[in-house]
């Protein structure tokens, strides 16, 4: 593969031959985290759905091919989630399997509940009968704390909340995690559990309904005006392999000796520039495009989206030496220079996949990062 042998050492070569699963491998954050493992030499398990969208990152890459086992399964499913891990005896296991939306969750308010809520509870379970796990991270979301909309930016510390069903998912998944590492994964036990909290992470490959990028491109690419719901919004934007990195670095400290010192919550989000406003966001993605142009009509009866979310990451740089490498302009420029390649030639996907990993890598290496 492309890139490996000074792949394989990242993160002090912890994951070269590790049997590692990965749930939602076929969505876009989860579909980057397979590759990047597998780049890295991992002999990675992925379970999750069919790929929620058409195109998706997880096909056009080519990642189904770089997998160990690739099961198709749902994570609602107890039986089957803890049978597919207890056969692929991972020693360390990832959870990003989810409801993603917000704005779906208001449609689909218990199904968004059962996948994320419940669906962590099985996780930990599945971690429980495997037997082989020593490392389990569970990927939540910003939007698991109780947002007031000031200009707080929230520490790991704070209060657990959710206006919608899809935040309030992230905030109770996070409460069943902290349950499990007190009941089940505490003192004596071989296995050290954390969850892992990131900003709107945007990048090539993610085609989901009602998020800027995407609905950005899909405009883009047929000429038409993007329409941007609520320009003055502000969210922690960050590319899909910013948050990765900080996943990775925090399971290789869980891994490694002392690692029960890191079983805790974490936050991985965008330095203070990162956080712009939609409006700002979009302006920078057509001028990294070339073209365009968006509007913001008026709309009606929308459900309740937050406007402002900040994070507060000086844990994870204080502690973990975690630090984002790519600025805004940066992140979108890579993106748009994702789907230019896309929209020019399909089969283009997984070299401008791996270039954009290596382009990462290679910006953490000159900032000196530990883990490059």
């Amino acid at each position: 593969m492309t890139g490996m042998p000074a792949m394989g050492d990242l993160f002090g070569g912890v994951y070269r031959n590790r049997r590692v699963f990965v749930t939602g491998h076929t969505g876009f954050k989860g579909a980057w985290l397979s590759l990047w493992l597998t780049e890295m030499g991992a002999r990675v398990t992925g379970f999750a759905l069919e790929p929620p969208t058409n195109p998706s990152l997880f096909e056009l890459a080519g990642v189904e091919s770089r997998l160990e086992r690739h099961i198709i399964g749902d994570v609602r499913d107890r039986g089957a989630l803890l049978g597919a891990m207890v056969d692929a005896d991972p020693e360390f296991a990832f959870h990003l399997a989810a409801q993603p939306l917000v704005r779906l969750s208001y449609e689909q308010p218990v199904e968004t509940l059962a996948t994320n809520v419940m669906g962590t509870a099985h996780f930990f379970e599945a971690v429980r009968a495997a037997g082989s796990v020593r490392v389990a991270l569970n990927v939540t979301s910003d939007k698991c704390y109780e947002n007031r909309e000031s200009e707080h930016a929230y520490r790991e510390d704070d209060a657990m909340g959710g206006f919608d069903p899809y935040s309030a998912s992230k905030g109770c998944a996070e409460i069943v995690t902290a349950a499990y590492r007190r009941s089940f994964f505490g003192m004596g036990s071989d296995v050290r559990v954390a969850s892992a909290r990131a900003g709107n992470v945007i990048g090539g490959g993610d085609w989901a309904a009602d998020r800027i990028v995407p609905d950005s491109i899909r405009a883009l690419t047929a000429g038409d005006p993007i329409v941007v719901r609520n320009p003055d919004a502000v969210r922690p934007w960050q590319h899909v392999l910013e948050p990765l990195s900080g996943y990775l670095l925090l399971a290789q400290h869980l891994w490694e000796q002392g690692g029960e010192a890191y079983a805790e919550g974490w936050n991985f989000g965008p330095q203070a520039t990162g956080s712009v406003s939609v409006g700002t966001l979009v302006d920078g993605l057509v001028a990294a495009w070339g073209s365009g142009s968006w509007e913001s009509p008026e709309l009606s009866d929308q459900p309740h989206e937050a406007n402002l979310l900040r994070l507060d990451c000086s844990k994870a740089h204080a502690r973990l030496g975690w630090q984002p490498h790519w600025d805004v302009e940066t992140t979108l420029d890579r993106t748009a220079r994702w789907y230019g390649a896309w929209h020019e030639n399909h089969a283009a996907v997984a070299a401008a996949s791996i270039d954009d990993l290596d382009a990462y890598v290679s910006a953490a290496r000159s900032a000196g990062a530990a883990w490059a």
